[in-house]
């Protein structure tokens, strides 16, 4: 897969601008403020359809404007996302429309053309952060690789938002009780998919990390060992069914809130001690341990979407050095140039002459 060039109209700082990328990793230099991670947004929204960091679509239009463009040339074929702030030229207009050499196409349509590999400094705090960041992760990996997990989670979170309002009406005595039987099946449904294509994901990285060559990819030929942590992922999934639905619908009914189901997943990032029972990094790992364990995820999710697409993602690196030390900066490093990779970075001096001579370098 390769992503040949980018153009931004009217998106976040940029009112105009184009990229052609020529090299098979390309690093994006300049201040903090620059517009740097706009461009590495950009290149997330149109493989995954949405932004990573905006909670509306319309905060990535520049401000002023009514509309705003990003379009990339990818294998030789144009994708396009026009973003609108709901009004145009006083009609009511799409928010967000997707579109495939110029045809308009549905958004399940459009979703997986371009496929990438985001690591940006705040995945440095998987470990550590609320499960709902853990659960956004594992949604951004599997919404652009398989439609049917796709489809499955946009069904089941507007079933949740539906459900949520029809226990706050029975509560009220607005609706009858028997109107949950509706939700409860589609929600058991799709809950189900989605839970079983995390479990299989994160048993793939297990299965992944205790392979040898698993660690010698990530560590180097000369690498130490002692480095990685014998580490695994444990998921927690909260499962659904008509039954645990029924058994927790008095308290639904006095909350208004959907209380089991895959909304409320988690998974832990788990490390083994020798012979002892492995236990939680969150809690027992050290900083180093914790970064490492979110690098050997980040390659492991590149071999995942390789493996199940037979195509080799974008690899997005956003501004993720400064918040590495030197030994996991030279993990990151061996990985660049294996699939395309693009970068940003304040300081070009952590590359080295040799790097830097095969790096498209792009100043902003």
């Amino acid at each position: 897969m390769r992503l040949q060039s980018l153009q931004l109209h009217n998106f976040r700082s940029y009112t105009q601008q184009s990229f052609a990328f020529s090299k098979n990793a390309a690093v994006l230099i300049g201040p903090n403020a620059i517009g740097k991670t706009n461009v590495v947004e950009a290149v997330t929204l149109l493989a995954i359809g949405k932004s990573f960091r905006a909670g509306r679509d319309e905060e990535m239009v520049h401000f002023g404007e009514d509309f705003g463009r990003v379009s990339a040339d990818v294998d030789g074929q144009s994708l396009e996302i026009v973003l609108t702030r709901g009004q145009w030229q006083g009609k009511k207009v799409a928010k967000k429309r997707f579109l495939l050499s110029g045809v308009a196409k549905r958004r399940k349509d459009f979703i997986g053309r371009l496929k990438i590999v985001l690591f940006q400094p705040q995945d440095i705090d998987l470990v550590l952060g609320s499960p709902s960041r853990r659960r956004d992760y594992l949604d951004m990996v599997l919404s652009q690789i398989d439609s049917e997990y796709d489809r499955s989670l946009l069904s089941y979170q507007k079933g949740v938002r539906q459900r949520n309002k029809l226990l706050t009406a029975i509560s009220e005595g607005r609706a009858k009780i028997s109107q949950l039987e509706f939700w409860d099946r589609l929600l058991a449904k799709d809950g189900e998919i989605i839970s079983q294509k995390r479990a299989d994901y994160l048993d793939f990285l297990n299965r992944l990390a205790a392979q040898a060559s698993f660690r010698h990819q990530l560590l180097g030929t000369n690498g130490n060992d002692d480095l990685l942590p014998e580490f695994s992922f444990a998921y927690k999934p909260n499962r659904i069914s008509l039954q645990r639905l029924k058994n927790h619908q008095a308290a639904e009914v006095a909350t208004g809130v959907t209380l089991v189901g895959p909304h409320r997943d988690d998974f832990t990032f788990m490390h083994q001690h020798d012979s002892e029972e492995p236990t939680a990094l969150a809690t027992y790992g050290s900083r180093g341990e914790q970064r490492m364990s979110v690098l050997a995820l980040k390659l492991g999710e590149l071999t995942f979407v390789k493996t199940k697409t037979q195509e080799e993602p974008v690899l997005l690196l956003d501004d993720i050095f400064s918040e590495l030390d030197h030994p996991h900066q030279e993990i990151v490093l061996r990985i660049i140039g294996k699939q395309q990779t693009i970068m940003t970075t304040t300081d070009l001096k952590l590359f080295g002459k040799k790097m830097l001579a095969d790096l498209q370098v792009i100043q902003l």
